[in-house]
């Protein structure tokens, strides 16, 4: 019984060795959702070390831990990619729990033609926000938690907003023939270097014996 192939997800890598730490595809990708009327949060975020730096970012995994524990289908898989659907979200911060690569963040939205400020002389006034501890604990009145990850700009002909705005070309959206590209360099190379790197005797031993014949 044949089993039909679905097409990987494409993603978003970045090349530490290229990334500066400039923020830009921060910048621009929560430019380009708020836009397009969706959370201005940034879908990824740029972490660094003593020596390198690189945006981290949704991996559009192909199991998508995330959407086999959302109650309300709010994250599906479309057109090769992981989407999330804002207007279903009802803030519940699982998808963000069961997200093994921490790529899943939580912005704040006040609700739509309801005054910030919507307190009378027979309404105790709203409390004070806490201090704010985890994206998973925190709650601030009249504000609701709206779940944000990488939708690969989907929205937009131009591709992913922090592509074409990385000022050295550090990202890169990876898709099925880039990804079979790949291999087959990664295959071509190995031929190539592999025998070079064998001991002597292994390297006589995957050696045909011409004399033999």
């Amino acid at each position: 019984m044949s089993r039909t192939a679905v097409a990987m997800n494409q993603y978003v890598i970045a090349d530490p060795k290229l990334c500066i730490g400039c923020n830009t595809c921060m910048a621009s990708c929560s430019q380009e959702h708020q836009r397009h009327g969706l959370q201005s949060a940034p879908r990824l975020q740029v972490m660094r070390n003593r020596l390198d730096s690189a945006p981290v970012m949704c991996h559009q995994c192909e199991d998508a831990p995330c959407a086999q524990v959302c109650p309300v289908n709010a994250i599906t898989r479309e057109n090769n990619a992981i989407h999330l659907n804002e207007s279903l979200c009802v803030s519940c911060k699982l998808c963000g729990i069961a997200c093994p690569f921490g790529a899943i963040t939580f912005s704040g939205s006040t609700p739509v033609d309801i005054p910030r400020d919507c307190n009378t002389s027979k309404a105790l006034p709203a409390p004070r926000a806490p201090r704010a501890v985890s994206p998973f604990l925190d709650c601030v009145p009249g504000i609701r938690a709206v779940a944000v990850k990488c939708d690969l700009c989907s929205f937009s002909p131009q591709g992913p907003a922090c592509i074409t705005t990385c000022p050295t070309q550090a990202i890169t959206l990876v898709t099925a023939d880039l990804s079979d590209r790949a291999s087959q360099l990664k295959r071509l190379n190995a031929m190539n270097v592999f025998p070079a790197e064998l001991p002597v005797e292994l390297t006589a031993f995957n050696t045909p014996d011409t004399e033999a014949k």
